[in-house]
């Protein structure tokens, strides 16, 4: 069956993206299909083969719709891909300038997310003397899952020297402020904040970049990319049916996470409680950029490595036994007395049950910036955390300041942001904002 957006929106196959001369994207991946399960014959390694194709298959025709009373991206199971960026306002730009960007965003991720062109014309079906409506690199893939969700940065509101460019900062909640710094920070402004923010994620990497690239160019002289980050390789999950995905360490990540199927869960820790009102429905989007120190971690003993975890490598269990998903017992000890779950495990202080019930939604992703200077391997994890409030993540972030895993990683990168309910057909994104 096709997937179901936890919105309540059922998703369904791009049937009205077009491909050029009339076929549709899903026709012309119909016919590919058919032609590739020729091959599929004569044993089991074929039969292999076709399931795990009609799998991807049906990931990358799945369709979230763009409206509804939350914005996809949150709760949404998580794709493969990820293309974030942080965009900085032009100093010349009015109220209304802002508010016909958001209205100029909204309706074209509301196409790119049904998998059809940007525009009227799209890329290929304009004026022969004008630049095209769409850029193009989309043309004849699915929508492949892909969720576009915006968040309104801290200096939307107030700009850092004291602005209200826009007249919003009696409209600023009290919550959204720029994160404090914690213990082990090595941050650099080029990759942190930034006034709004776009998420797209998809099961395609050219779907996901092709989504950024043209809300980036519709912005053209009002808004400019201040930051972006590609991401692959999924950390987490958000739903019963996804696996548990490894980070870059080898580690199982977020067998705990908060999954879209347990609501009363998704309403306490995720969904913000409208205050202010136009919040109602939204949520709090934090980012960290992890860089994991990869050359030390590759060099550190099987042991030590489960040590500073607090899980087995292998199925992802907790040291204190059990499966992956056996819920840790941190009073557990071995022969010797000391506890199987160190006292400093990453386990163990980010547990709810050491931050007074305290859960985030997290939907991050590895990360490879190529080599730096010295020709370290520049890696590790784009952390992507959603709750009702940000300081769910300082709380948390404060326990791990005895975390035994800070000596492998560096956190260089950080922004929060105020993510507003979804649209409405016919509306924009962030329109109660404006009410």
């Amino acid at each position: 069956m096709p997937p179901t957006d936890p919105s309540g929106a059922t998703a369904t196959a791009a049937e009205d993206a077009k491909a050029p001369h009339g076929v549709s994207r899903r026709g012309l991946l119909g016919l590919i299909g058919a032609g590739a399960a020729g091959l599929a014959v004569g044993g089991g390694t074929g039969a292999a083969i076709g399931a795990n194709a009609a799998s991807a298959s049906s990931q990358r025709n799945a369709v979230y719709p763009f409206h509804g009373a939350h914005q996809a991206g949150i709760t949404t199971p998580v794709q493969d891909r990820l293309h974030f960026a942080s965009f900085d306002l032009a100093d010349s730009l009015t109220r209304d300038d802002l508010v016909q960007l958001l209205k100029d965003w909204t309706a074209a991720a509301a196409k790119m997310t049904a998998g059809q062109p940007v525009g009227e014309t799209g890329a290929v079906d304009g004026p022969e003397v004008a630049p095209p409506e769409d850029t193009g690199e989309a043309l004849d893939l699915p929508a492949a899952g892909l969720t576009i969700t915006f968040g309104f940065g801290p200096t939307l509101f107030q700009t850092t020297d004291g602005r209200d460019r826009f007249g919003l900062a009696s409209r600023r909640p009290a919550a959204l402020a720029v994160l404090p710094r914690f213990s082990g920070d090595n941050l650099s402004p080029e990759i942190s904040g930034g006034d709004i923010a776009i998420q797209a994620c998809a099961d395609d990497p050219q779907v996901a970049v092709h989504a950024i690239r043209n809300l980036s160019r519709i912005a053209f002289g009002r808004a400019s990319i201040r930051w972006s980050q590609l991401g692959f390789g999924r950390t987490s999950s958000t739903s019963t049916s996804q696996l548990t995905a490894r980070n870059l360490m080898g580690f199982k990540d977020g067998t705990a996470n908060i999954k879209a199927e347990d609501p009363k869960v998704v309403d306490a820790q995720v969904w913000a409680d409208g205050d202010p009102s136009w919040m109602a429905g939204g949520s709090y989007l934090v980012t960290r950029k992890i860089r994991m120190i990869i050359e030390t971690w590759d060099r550190a003993q099987l042991q030590e490595q489960e040590r500073v975890i607090g899980r087995n490598k292998g199925a992802g269990a907790p040291l204190s036994g059990g499966a992956e998903f056996t819920a840790p017992d941190f009073s557990a000890t071995g022969a010797t007395g000391k506890p199987l779950i160190d006292k400093a495990a990453h386990v163990r202080l980010a547990h709810p049950d050491q931050n007074k019930g305290t859960q985030l939604l997290r939907r991050g992703y590895n990360y490879v910036d190529g080599n730096d200077q010295l020709g370290r391997l520049d890696a590790g994890l784009f952390f992507i955390s959603y709750q009702r409030d940000p300081q769910q993540f300082i709380d948390i972030q404060r326990s791990l300041a005895t975390d035994a895993l800070k000596e492998y990683i560096r956190h260089v990168g950080s922004a929060v942001f105020a993510v507003p309910p979804g649209a409405k057909a016919g509306g924009f994104i962030g329109q109660q904002l404006f009410a």
